[in-house]
């Protein structure tokens, strides 16, 4: 009896430990939609190894010597038909604007060596880009993770910017987690979202998915394609968008094209990043700074733009999430294009 009973609770365990490692590593589908081609789309080889693919849209007019940058969300973000087609009004005024999908996203090519997206990376990557396109100066919108970015390029770059222009940009890096906890003046208005990014990870994610974090960020290594990878990461934003906007009736459609390995690794290289506040005193060019009242941003970081760049201004977007453009596209473009003309 004795022996029936190991024998049991021997294949019992054997089968639990398969479970588990199909749990881990067997490959997953995700029915979500992907990035469609576009016609515009043109492709530049840049010398840091980097194949970026972009969308240009051409300046109506009386062409203005200043162009045009934008740097996307995530990291990881492709650059949508949306944000296209809201930036395009830019271009009446004679501006020419360049979108770009980062490295590791959208249709620029993937990594092999995952540890190789930082954003040091990414900031030589837009170096490289301000090169190609051959303007003295430039104009930056750093949505999100694109503030970041902007602000690592500004630091070593100050003579290259006419002005840059920050949609509820993320903490400055390396953050400062006091800034967390400061309050905004009720004067305004400013509320949290109804929706969370963390509640979207736990709806999302599984075991297979944490297991492929943990391969990544602490091996370097791809448990998973990238083309499962950058799946879920769709399946994952599908979530995620909820927490983008005030009213979460109405949230952004998940697009497909974004990259979930230069995500993760992006986000870890953060701790090794020289801190740029003290050069970014001497960035001498005017700065907007603009917030969606429910921004998911902790409001100490969004002043800390404000205090660290000296000619800067602030404007609230009301009724609008972090997702500025999609819940508010008139205010969204009226305001960037009073600041760039004025």
């Amino acid at each position: 009896m004795k022996y029936k009973t190991f024998k049991f609770l021997k294949y019992a365990l054997l089968l639990a430990l398969a479970m588990l490692s199909a749990e881990i590593f067997w490959p997953r589908h995700y029915d979500v939609p992907k990035l469609p081609k576009r016609a515009s789309t043109q492709y530049w080889d840049l010398p840091t190894g980097s194949r970026i693919a972009y969308t240009l849209v051409s300046a109506k007019g009386p062409k203005n010597a200043v162009p045009i940058i934008y740097l996307h969300g995530g990291p990881g973000g492709p650059i949508s038909d949306l944000n296209i087609e809201r930036l395009s009004p830019l271009s009446e005024d004679g501006y020419e604007v360049y979108l770009y999908d980062q490295i590791g996203g959208g249709f620029s090519d993937r990594l092999e060596n995952i540890e190789a997206y930082t954003a040091d990376r990414h900031k030589r990557d837009l170096e490289a880009i301000v090169q190609k396109i051959g303007a003295e100066k430039v104009i930056l919108i750093g949505q999100s993770w694109g503030g970041i970015l902007a602000t690592l390029f500004a630091a070593d770059n100050p003579d290259k910017l006419k002005k840059i222009i920050f949609t509820c940009p993320g903490p400055i890096q390396p953050s400062r987690p006091e800034l967390k906890t400061q309050q905004p003046p009720d004067s305004l208005q400013l509320r949290a979202p109804n929706f969370s990014n963390a509640q979207g990870n736990q709806t999302a994610n599984n075991l297979r998915t944490k297991t492929m974090s943990f391969f990544a960020t602490t091996l370097g290594l791809k448990l998973a394609s990238d083309k499962e990878a950058d799946d879920f990461a769709t399946y994952l934003n599908r979530e995620l968008n909820k927490s983008l906007v005030c009213d979460t009736t109405k949230f952004p459609p998940a697009s497909g094209g974004g990259g979930y390995y230069v995500q993760l690794l992006t986000v870890k290289s953060f701790n090794q990043i020289q801190d740029p506040r003290p050069k970014l005193k001497n960035v001498q060019c005017p700065v907007l700074v603009m917030k969606g009242q429910c921004d998911s941003q902790k409001w100490g970081c969004t002043k800390e733009y404000l205090d660290v760049f000296p000619y800067s201004q602030l404007v609230v977007i009301p009724f609008a999430g972090h997702a500025i453009g999609f819940e508010q596209p008139e205010l969204y473009v009226r305001a960037i294009q009073e600041f760039l003309n004025r």
